[in-house]
């Protein structure tokens, strides 16, 4: 599922987070991608934005996680990865902060696809019992 863009007339945040990982052409771009089919794995009902001039994010009842390319890794930045438990140890980056924890891909590095998707449906989890309810109509 993708949220429509404000401007009509600007891509999606599908298609700019395709034309993103067409635009590395290298094995940032393949792990993204990787990734990315992951999420969706193991969210089927996720929601793919676009944020902070130019960073994919995936959420459901908020944000799951962020994934951002730099030149020697692919971060991949839970929002509230501090609040999840990471039995395999996924987490590698952002480890000191009290809310977000994060996973660094370097090139020629593999990630465990099941822990990775265990982590996302514990991050849906999560939010999702964090969700404030509706409002009761009245009467």
């Amino acid at each position: 599922m993708t949220k429509a863009p404000t401007d009509p007339d600007a891509p999606s945040p599908s298609a700019r987070i395709d034309a993103r990982i067409a635009a590395l052409a290298d094995w940032r771009g393949e792990t993204l991608a990787r990734m990315r089919a992951l999420i969706h794995e193991a969210d089927p009902e996720v929601v793919e934005t676009w944020k902070w001039r130019g960073v994919p994010v995936w959420e459901h009842a908020g944000i799951l996680c962020t994934g951002e390319t730099y030149k020697a890794a692919v971060k991949l930045t839970f929002a509230n990865g501090a609040s999840l438990d990471d039995p395999t140890g996924l987490f590698n980056a952002s480890l000191e902060g009290n809310q977000r924890r994060a996973i660094d891909i370097h090139e020629g590095e593999s990630l465990d696809a099941d822990a990775f998707k265990a982590l996302i449906r514990a991050a849906v989890a999560r939010n999702v019992a964090k969700a404030k309810p509706a409002p009761k109509a009245r009467r």
